[in-house]
């Protein structure tokens, strides 16, 4: 009798630690699997961010060639905008490999202001070039330009909030313990760094 109260104890016992474990492991798994719909939700996101920064790359050359016809002495600043795009198209396709990668984040942070910096110096430059102002390939440049940078902005405003989203439910307790045992590193916002570059360039004449 008492060997069998004994077997029931380490029975009870057993059942209880193996209760536990499945628990765990069903948490595990509903956290794991929260981590990577929020995570899939983020580079999402910044695909739709991809999209619209290729848009703007691809039009830039051809505000370019357009003011170098009538902006003949201001080649370096030409040549500044052409250099800052090809930077700025480097760190998005690095970006666009790794969305939320800290330092890639932080590069193509960094290369969206030195672009949208040179960028507003040409057309303040443009501003001395009446017969510029007027062409209707720069015009139509103009606008879809300014549509293109509205673009940008609502679909940086959509990542950063995946990424916060996702880096709060990372973060909190306990699921921090399962993103560490599960490789779920922390993601980047996609911000621009220096306060006077955070407007897009004024692009209308």
């Amino acid at each position: 009798m008492m060997l069998l109260a004994e077997m029931s104890t380490g029975t009870i016992a057993l059942l209880a630690v193996a209760g536990v474990a499945v628990l765990f492991l069903l948490y595990f798994i509903s956290a794991y699997n929260g981590l990577v719909t929020l995570r899939n939700r983020y580079k999402n996101a910044f695909a739709q961010i991809d999209v619209q920064l290729k848009r703007r790359y691809d039009l830039i050359p051809n505000l370019v060639e357009t003011a170098k016809g009538y902006m003949k002495h201001e080649r370096e600043t030409l040549e500044a905008v052409i250099a800052a795009r090809n930077q700025a198209v480097t760190a998005g396709q690095r970006a666009a490999a790794n969305p939320g990668d800290p330092s890639a984040m932080q590069a193509l942070s960094g290369a969206d202001a030195q672009l949208t910096g040179t960028l507003s110096r040409l057309f303040a430059l443009a501003e001395s070039y009446p017969d510029l102002k007027a062409n209707q390939n720069m015009l139509q440049i103009q606008e879809e330009l300014t549509s293109t940078e509205n673009k940008v902005a609502f679909s940086r405003q959509a990542y950063n909030d995946a990424v916060m989203q996702y880096n709060t439910a990372r973060e909190s307790f306990p699921t921090v313990i399962i993103a560490g045992m599960a490789g779920f590193t922390e993601a980047r916002l996609f911000e621009i760094e220096v306060a006077t570059q955070r407007e897009a360039p004024k692009v209308s004449f």
